[in-house]
């Protein structure tokens, strides 16, 4: 069996507040990339809960964030419907991600 891995090496300041993280993704051929943001979910098959570790770090500007959550939730619709294939739920995604985008006043 073959195995790869993903991190993300956080350097947090004295009050444990993340200051820069780098992330690696070998076999994606990223090799220490600087990121400002990070949201990873992962499911709890057990427990039937999805777990998450949502981190930014002291320096991401705010209309960044606001585009970074727009971007997410766009690729949320686009993995739903790869993942059930239900057009109409990942359309209606789709909507509330560009309503998302009107209502934070994300400059595109």
């Amino acid at each position: 069996m073959r195995k790869t891995q993903i991190t993300i090496d956080v350097e947090l300041d004295e009050n444990h507040i993340p200051e820069r993280m780098l992330w690696n993704a070998q076999d994606g051929g990223i090799d220490s990339q600087e990121t400002k943001a990070t949201m990873i979910s992962v499911w709890d098959d057990k427990a039937m809960e999805a777990l998450r570790i949502d981190l930014w770090t002291k320096d991401m500007p705010v209309d960044q964030m606001k585009m970074f959550f727009h971007q997410t939730l766009v690729s949320l619709g686009n993995t739903y419907h790869r993942a059930t294939g239900e057009e109409d739920v990942a359309a209606w995604m789709e909507q509330i991600a560009e309503e998302f985008a009107q209502k934070s006043a994300i400059k595109m």
